[in-house]
């Protein structure tokens, strides 16, 4: 029933908050099991709509909480922002929990009503050393439960310290109710005073500034309860009933107040289809075929006789009125390729056939081979030439590298693009990452008869790179010839970050030009960004804690995937 655990990059940057002691840049990872994973839209979901499952998210490193084994807990806050999204708004899985534990493995735990943190045997077991703030959609008679829609502080057991209904206090006194299930964000504050020996807990929607009173509070010195060492995250589960649990950002601070999260940077919540919206769509799609079929077949006639008249409909995008037209016109290409012909095929591709022409693409053709292999060139007309295959839109891009190699484009598809055939710009960012390699480094993307370190051009640079020594990949051509060390290694490193395998990573177009024309500095991250090639590649938790743990304060992101959005 348990998924294999997975480790998923996040980057996390500080804020302008003002805290007790300094403030780092550091990047971490997450750790992941069970049904929890990263949406492409950034969205992170602990658990899914299937029964019986359940699912953990924690931070990879275990955080100092004491001074020493035997020290009182030190201050800390954190806040967070869910949703609880259910198939039927009458029923729900058993939610999920905000969880302190001195391990991060709960393989043993049941995908019931113990929200996948224990089991029969480890519930009110006090060796478990486990603090939580429950997010419980189902009354448990078992527990005590006061109702199936509140918020509960845990201790060793799901049998909560102290509970309340969902809900958060107006600034009045008034008292607003709160559904966990209705599938909207909400945010929730946990912060503990070791002067004070208080924890408290607020609840309020992410609309709504974050309430003076708190929903529960509990007067308790935690220091008997956690060890020196904890980890911190989240675990859900759905029981008999689904539901999907979702984290829409996150933050923690030690000794401190923990930055707020910003709503207009999350992630949309996805909502499941109610079976009345099913068939009401049933309905409006039988009645609107045949007229639909009348509408297509007369757009359809329009469009062939306007396109007859005129071949192709020249239109400036977006993307074009920064950089300029790099399109060619319909009958130009039509001239170039002899009417199309057969004859003037160089091979196909993964976007169609590529022809030979007489045109501009003969020049680009020239450029990209001109750069590979005139060693005399200098470094600043390699960057302008490289720059310039940047501007082009994304098919060109592609059908580029299947016309200069005349074998197709294996080697240069993006992950992405391999597997839904749907091209875009990120996808042409990577295609580009690759030529600016394969053109550095003298040599093809795939060598099927390399060692196997040296096999893949991008995990060949990306080894060097980390082994200290990136210019060992330079092409021979080039080496004893006038160019600039920086300018190779800018290209090297932007060659990396352009054809990572995680589509969100890449920079846009837009920043490819910046970065290769010197107007901004490349990441100082860029390293541990790079590495995350490794881990999606097979690589394996280290199981060491970094130096960063144990730096107070500890300060994660507003939003996990906040770089690339």
């Amino acid at each position: 029933m348990y998924q294999l655990t997975m480790m998923l990059l996040l980057f996390f940057f500080p804020t302008n908050e003002v805290c007790q002691g300094p403030e780092f840049n550091f990047n971490e990872l997450l750790y992941a099991a069970g049904s929890a994973n990263l949406n492409s839209n950034g969205l992170f979901r602990i658990s899914n709509s299937t029964s019986q499952t359940m699912g953990q998210v924690f931070y990879n490193s275990p955080v100092q909480f004491k001074g020493s084994a035997n020290g009182s807990v030190h201050s800390f806050s954190s806040t967070f922002v869910f949703a609880i999204v259910t198939r039927y708004k009458t029923t729900s899985g058993n939610g999920m929990a905000f969880v302190l534990s001195p391990t991060r493995d709960f393989s043993n735990a049941d995908a019931t009503q113990y929200l996948g943190i224990f089991n029969t045997t480890t519930n009110r077991d006090p060796k478990s050393h486990i603090v939580a703030v429950e997010l419980d959609t189902v009354q448990s008679a078992e527990f005590d439960d006061i109702d199936n829609n509140h918020v509960g502080i845990d201790i060793n057991s799901l049998t909560s310290e102290t509970a309340a209904s969902a809900g958060y206090f107006q600034d009045d006194g008034t008292f607003r109710n709160l559904s966990l299930t209705s599938g909207d964000p909400m945010q929730l504050w946990v912060e503990y005073d070791s002067k004070q020996n208080l924890l408290n807990v607020t609840l309020h929607p992410i609309r709504v500034p974050k309430p003076k009173v708190p929903l529960l509070s509990l007067q308790r010195d935690l220091s008997p309860y956690l060890l020196e060492y904890m980890y911190i995250g989240f675990s859900s589960a759905t029981g008999q009933l689904t539901a999907s649990h979702y984290i829409l950002g996150w933050t923690f601070k030690m000794n401190g107040t923990a930055p707020n999260i910003d709503p207009s940077r999350l992630p949309k919540v996805p909502r499941f289809e109610q079976p009345w919206i099913r068939r009401t769509k049933g309905v409006l799609t039988i009645s609107l075929t045949t007229s639909g079929v009348t509408i297509l077949i007369i757009l359809s006639l329009g469009l062939w006789l306007f396109l007859k008249r005129k071949k192709l409909l020249e239109v400036l995008e977006d993307w074009e009125v920064q950089f300029g037209p790099h399109r060619f016109a319909y009958k130009d290409l039509r001239t170039a390729t002899k009417g199309f012909k057969d004859t003037e095929i160089l091979g196909k591709g993964g976007f169609g056939k590529v022809y030979k022409g007489t045109l501009p693409v003969s020049n680009i053709d020239i450029a990209v081979k001109r750069v590979s292999h005139d060693s005399r060139q200098g470094m600043r007309e390699f960057i302008a030439e490289i720059a310039t295959i940047g501007r082009l839109r994304h098919p060109n891009l592609v059908r580029l590298q299947g016309y200069c190699r005349h074998k197709g484009t294996f080697g240069y598809i993006s992950p992405e693009l391999s597997r839904t055939g749907k091209a875009s710009t990120s996808s042409d960012v990577f295609a580009l990452g690759v030529v600016m390699l394969e053109i550095a480094c003298g040599r093809r993307p795939i060598l099927s008869r390399a060692s196997q370190s040296e096999m893949v051009l991008t995990d060949w640079v990306l080894q060097c790179w980390e082994k200290g020594d990136i210019m060992q990949v330079l092409d021979q051509k080039i080496v004893g010839q006038d160019y600039s060390e920086e300018q190779v290694e800018l290209v090297l490193k932007l060659g990396l970050l352009c054809s990572h395998p995680v589509a969100a990573i890449r920079p846009n177009m837009s920043s490819v030009i910046q970065y290769l024309e010197n107007v901004v500095q490349l990441p100082h991250n860029l390293l541990d960004i790079a590495k995350a090639r490794e881990i999606l590649h097979g690589g394996t938790e280290s199981g060491v804690c970094p130096e960063s743990c144990s730096v107070a304060p500890l300060i994660f992101t507003e939003s996990f995937i906040s770089h690339g959005r």
